[in-house]
């Protein structure tokens, strides 16, 4: 479901297309929500459709998910990142929710994917923050959390020379504060010059990891 206006590919706000990159806004590249769905598609029975939602900031702390103190980050973003918060009137969070609650018109949301870190690197109280912004989506969305899962992927690993990797120790511990948590492992993946990002290769098997772990808590295996 495209999340903004894209004039340059023909979509509309609220509209369902094929899910061709890119999928986050306009002019974004490949993300780990692409190969996800993909692998979803083909070890899910024929008759089975898969949506996704894809809200997202790059470079952005948690805190601008956070819906009662948003505005307090946004306000004071770099500039560079005020474009694309922009696109969403200001509110990812709330763009979210409103994609959100029209895809539940046609489906049923099955799961939140999480991909977020870097900026938050050695903020020990990251796992509480995401606990808040994924019982507001639950709230906000009336979801069960043993229903909807929150898969959330580790940063460009040590072994790669992620220059963010210590953060992977405070997401491994998320399933502590987030019972319904799972951790999608970064390690192996290629990844861009900046050691801060994946390359395209990397993307598509994080996407691939994300679907390998949200598969059985759908009741099917990888490969079947």
């Amino acid at each position: 479901m495209e999340a903004v206006d894209c004039p340059n590919l023909n979509r509309e706000k609220g509209k369902w297309y094929t899910a061709v990159p890119p999928l986050c806004r306009c002019r974004t590249g490949l993300t780990p929500a692409d190969y996800f769905g993909r692998t979803l598609i083909e070890n899910l029975p024929k008759d089975v459709k898969v949506g996704v939602i894809n809200v997202a900031v790059g470079g952005c702390k948690i805190e601008l998910f956070d819906k009662d103190n948003y505005k307090a980050y946004a306000d004071t973003a770099p500039v560079w990142m005020k474009g694309m918060i922009k696109e969403y009137d200001g509110n990812p969070y709330e763009r979210l929710v409103e994609m959100a609650k029209l895809a539940q018109k046609d489906g049923v949301i099955k799961g939140i994917l999480l991909h977020q870190g870097e900026s938050n690197t050695g903020d020990t109280t990251w796992p509480a923050k995401v606990k808040s912004v994924y019982n507001n989506l639950l709230h906000d969305l009336n979801l069960k959390a043993a229903a909807v899962p929150l898969l959330a992927g580790e940063v460009v690993n040590a072994e790669q020379g992620g220059i963010c990797a210590s953060m992977n120790n405070i997401i491994d511990n998320l399933p502590q504060t987030i019972s319904t948590a799972h951790v999608i492992s970064s390690k192996g993946l290629t990844v861009a010059k900046d050691h801060l990002h994946f390359d395209a290769a990397g993307y598509r098997e994080f996407g691939k990891r994300y679907a390998a772990a949200m598969l059985p808590l759908l009741g099917y295996k990888l490969g079947e």
